[in-house]
């Protein structure tokens, strides 16, 4: 169900990479008004805009989370429109496989619906970022269990067209020190390339420690990026728009 959109002129995927997944791969996951897309909410926050916005974007973007709700956004190119309450901004980096060692995993288990409660509380006590009770319907989740309880993990997110994103790294304190997240990225990294695609991650600016290991594994730098939560006004009235929404909201679940 993907649907071609125009953008930026020279644009490339990676550059609005969670608009590229949802015209894209995971297109059966859109929720869609107008030229807005975005994810189903317990699958991920991100809501994806056009490479250049306009007023009628923003409104359907509105219209399409409803009034007050917070929505997850990257790759803008000018801020959001005064009324939208800006609640967080990070500074991030976004790196691309460059000859990084991907190599399969003996201890790695492959991960499902089944084990989305371990997940959730593996994430709750590591902070990696957004995990939703559907994000493991992504893509491939790999994991490390210790006396049966899961200590580490690694994923696959975005997925524009050749290209799919790691993340959801996350090891359990007990266990750190042991390689286990490099081990995953490595593994995760070999299911993209055996699928014939390249790996890509996104890390926080700050976070320098985290960028300097994904860069001795292979990754570099490709561009700098913002990401920002935002809560949709609160006053928006009821109008054709937000009916219209519901039904892309209703055509997604069937």
């Amino acid at each position: 169900m993907s649907a071609a959109y125009p953008t930026a002129a020279g644009a490339h995927p990676l550059d609005n990479p969670a608009r590229a997944s949802l015209t894209g791969p995971h297109a059966h996951f859109a929720e869609r008004l107008g030229r807005v897309l975005r994810y189903p909410t317990d699958v991920s926050p991100w809501l994806a805009l056009p490479d250049l916005p306009d007023a009628e974007d923003w409104a359907d973007a509105a219209a399409l989370a409803g009034p007050g709700a917070s929505v997850t956004l990257t790759a803008l190119r000018e801020p959001p429109p005064g009324d939208w309450e800006v609640t967080f901004r990070a500074e991030g980096v976004q790196l691309v496989d460059d000859g990084v060692a991907a190599a399969p995993e003996a201890e790695a288990v492959r991960l499902g619906p089944a084990d989305v409660p371990e997940m959730l509380d593996l994430v709750a006590r590591t902070r990696p970022g957004p995990f939703l009770p559907r994000t493991v319907e992504l893509g491939t989740y790999l994991g490390i269990r210790r006396d049966g309880a899961l200590v580490a993990m690694a994923g696959e997110r975005l997925h524009p067209t050749g290209w799919s994103e790691i993340s959801g790294v996350c090891t359990d304190e007990s266990v750190r020190g042991q390689g286990l997240a490099t081990r995953l990225v490595l593994a995760v990294a070999h299911e993209i390339r055996e699928r014939g695609e390249t790996p890509f991650l996104h890390a926080s600016a700050t976070n320098t420690n985290a960028i300097r290991l994904y860069e001795s594994l292979g990754f570099r730098l490709r561009r700098r990026t913002s990401f920002l939560s935002v809560v949709v006004p609160p006053d928006l009235p009821v109008s054709d728009r937000i009916r219209g929404a519901d039904d892309a909201r209703a055509e997604a679940l069937h």
